[in-house]
């Protein structure tokens, strides 16, 4: 009984590795199943990706050259008298900031030695005269003869010259105003001797003002008379003043290079405050472009290296979500904008990037509107 019972469960033993054997293979076989198709990696994405990148949008934008300028307020007429004949100041009658008008007599020197001489003229021209009347007379009478009458005419132009000369000399001595302005500068005092081209006072007319700028010699040639500015005085900042270019100088100062530009304010400036010393300022607009298609600079691309023609270049357009290169004729470039002359239109969006690491047909999403 024993060996049969013994004999049994070996058998039963036996039966039993079989199946825990095909369990494990089962095992295998599913795990072996979950990890085929890729190396054990999940498939790949073919999800497109698409560049986040900055955009702008292309519209007109004020690409003119401006220049500011400063210089102080001038009159334009300034006038310097001089004394035309040496002698002793007699008598000064105007003071400085005096206003004065044409023909009004500002002092006087001493011209005693001058009358006298006036005098003796006066009296040899009225003994020729009485000369050449009475070789008239006998010359009609047939008396005298055509030469000594011609020298007794001639004697009387001498005199009549000499007196003119001498009355000349007296009005020498009688300093007066050319024109109605202001007096500037008294040079002289009573009492004083002056010699013969030494400035005696200084004259303005402070009804033409003028500013005289100078003015870089490549921004003059965008300059011509007639043009309209405006202007600002530190003095008065709440005064807007208009001037007009009135001419601008034909050449260069030597030393500065500067070319110089004068501006005339309008007529009723010095009714309004503004006088001869007060510093002025005004911005020039030069070569106006006030409605150019502008784009980043830093945003276009150079054809240099392809060959592209001069002022060529190239920039992305976004069109759909996808760079689209674009050929362009640039401009003029005014600080960080460069002007498109060719090749975009106003609307149109473009790379605000460098555009150098970029390729054409590329996906892109706009994160950023730049203005």
């Amino acid at each position: 009984m024993s060996q049969t019972a013994e004999s049994a469960g070996i058998r039963e033993g036996e039966s039993c590795r079989p199946s825990l054997a095909a369990a494990w293979l089962a095992v295998a076989v599913a795990l072996s199943a979950c990890g085929s198709g890729n190396g054990g990696e999940p498939p790949p994405d073919t999800t497109v990706r698409s560049t986040p990148v900055a955009a702008i949008e292309i519209r007109p934008r004020d690409l003119s050259r401006s220049v500011s300028l400063s210089a102080t307020v001038e009159p334009r007429v300034v006038v310097r008298l001089a004394a035309r004949t040496p002698g002793a100041v007699e008598e000064v009658l105007v003071e400085e900031g005096a206003a004065v008008v044409a023909g009004q007599v500002l002092a006087r020197l001493d011209m005693s030695e001058a009358l006298a001489e006036l005098a003796r003229a006066r009296a040899q021209e009225h003994s020729a005269r009485l000369d050449y009347q009475r070789a008239t007379d006998l010359r009609r009478r047939g008396m005298l003869s055509v030469a000594q009458h011609e020298a007794a005419r001639v004697a009387l132009q001498v005199a009549e010259s000499e007196q003119a000369l001498w009355r000349t000399r007296v009005e020498f001595g009688r300093i007066s105003s050319p024109l109605d302005a202001i007096v500037t500068a008294r040079q002289i005092e009573p009492g004083e001797a002056v010699q013969e081209h030494a400035t005696l006072f200084e004259l303005a007319s402070l009804d033409d003002l003028v500013v005289r700028f100078g003015v870089s010699e490549l921004d003059v040639v965008h300059l011509g008379a007639g043009q309209k500015m405006r202007l600002s005085l530190d003095a008065l900042p709440e005064l807007e003043l208009h001037g007009t270019v009135r001419r601008i100088a034909p050449v260069a100062n030597a030393t500065s290079r500067l070319v110089t530009v004068e501006v005339a304010l309008q007529s009723d400036a010095r009714l309004r405050g503004v006088r001869p010393g007060f510093l002025a300022r005004t911005r020039i607009e030069l070569d106006p472009r006030p409605d150019a298609l502008g784009v980043p600079a830093h945003a276009v691309g150079r054809n240099d290296a392809s060959g592209g023609p001069d002022g060529s270049g190239f920039v992305f357009v976004i069109e759909n979500g996808v760079l689209t290169r674009r050929t362009v004729m640039t401009g003029v470039t005014r600080g960080e904008w460069t002007e498109i002359l060719a090749g975009l239109q106003a609307g149109e969006q473009v790379l605000a990037s460098n555009p150098i690491e970029m390729r054409d047909g590329q996906p892109v999403r706009v994160v950023e509107m730049r203005p």
